[in-house]
């Protein structure tokens, strides 16, 4: 259940009502807005309400049920759309963010190059796999540890924070020490003991949808890392596995819409692994943005014929500038700015 305090309701009051939740056996989860403060009361619906009574109680404006299994990252929890501040760039709440970057760190070269190409375009983020879920056991799993550190050194040179991915509870030390957002992969996305480890966490996590998952199991698994704590999460939508074969994955762009409903978690879209082929990611890509997404994550490489790991979606390094002022465009027309272009707040505001 949700537990809405008045406006204005002192600090006191507010201990009061969360030391009752604990009382009750439940798990209190206060969200502070401008105005309000929201408490989540988490844990089995029937002992909560049968043990709780809070209306009445002093400061407390009103009790709703939440209805959703997913509780804490369901839009009735947190009406207003969640923004997620990384290294001053913002995703969501009107800030679109451009994450890109290769799909694997190959060598140093290779990603400082794509690291100062997506700088110079307007990506937001820096995107590079160290660690890598291949298919085949005999497909380059990438380079590891080495390859956060040349990450850290491309950080250093372009300013862009860093989204890599953490695919074992094994490489969470090495990972957070690098990483300025956590991604979560498709074939990790029901992985409950890493979304719990991710969870506890104060980094913010990117966490993609499964491809053969529905809706509803990709925002519990966000609850998943929710409920630990850590409720700094963008899910994104990179394609499920339906029965057509013209493209890697079905790009399920109705998501966008219909998450943003259930959900005020920022959406972003991976137009790169739904799409398989670098000519689809522009139209893609756009769709996304006017579906309401956002951000995009796109895989960029110097020269992507000799790509290691998924050259054929990946995008020209010193062709990505004019893909980013196609892109630009749609945002424009979705009265949304690029993260990081954000005007600046007049001093007082």
């Amino acid at each position: 259940m949700m537990i809405v305090m008045q406006e204005g309701a002192t600090e006191d009051q507010i201990a009061a009502v969360i030391e009752r939740i604990e009382a009750a056996g439940a798990r209190a989860h206060p969200s502070r807005g401008e105005f309000v403060t929201v408490i989540g009361a988490i844990g089995d619906d029937r002992e909560i309400t049968a043990s709780l009574s809070l209306e009445g109680e002093p400061g407390v404006e009103k009790v709703v049920p939440i209805l959703k299994p997913f509780k804490l990252v369901s839009r009735e929890f947190r009406g207003e759309d969640a923004v997620i501040e990384v290294g001053g760039r913002r995703i969501g709440g009107g800030s679109f963010c451009l994450i890109a970057g290769p799909c694997t760190v190959e060598s140093r070269g290779q990603t400082l190059a794509t690291a100062h190409a997506v700088r110079a375009a307007g990506a937001s983020l820096l995107r590079g796999g160290a660690y890598k879920p291949r298919t085949s056991p005999y497909t380059f799993q990438g380079l590891g540890r080495p390859a956060l550190d040349i990450l850290v050194e491309a950080r250093e040179e372009t300013g862009l924070p860093i989204v890599t991915e953490l695919m074992d509870v094994r490489q969470l030390d090495d990972v957070l020490e690098v990483a300025d957002v956590v991604q979560v992969g498709a074939r990790n996305m029901q992985n409950f003991d890493l979304l719990r480890e991710v969870g506890r966490s104060d980094r913010p996590v990117l966490l993609k949808r499964g491809v053969a998952s529905t809706i509803e199991e990709w925002l519990l698994s966000a609850e998943y890392v929710a409920k630990e704590g850590n409720d700094q999460i963008v899910l994104c939508e990179r394609g499920i596995r339906t029965f057509e074969t013209a493209t890697r994955s079905t790009l399920d762009i109705s998501a966008v819409p219909v998450v943003k409903g259930l959900s005020s978690l920022p959406v972003i879209v991976d137009p790169s692994h739904a799409a398989g082929k670098r000519d689809l990611i522009l139209p893609l890509a756009r769709a996304a943005v006017v579906a309401g997404a956002d951000g995009l994550i796109v895989e960029v490489h110097p020269t992507p014929e000799t790509a290691l790991c998924d050259g054929p979606q990946a995008l020209h390094a010193d062709r990505f500038a004019a893909w980013v002022e196609d892109v630009r465009r749609c945002v424009d027309l979705m009265g949304k700015v690029m993260a990081g272009e954000e005007p600046a707040l007049a001093v007082g505001a």
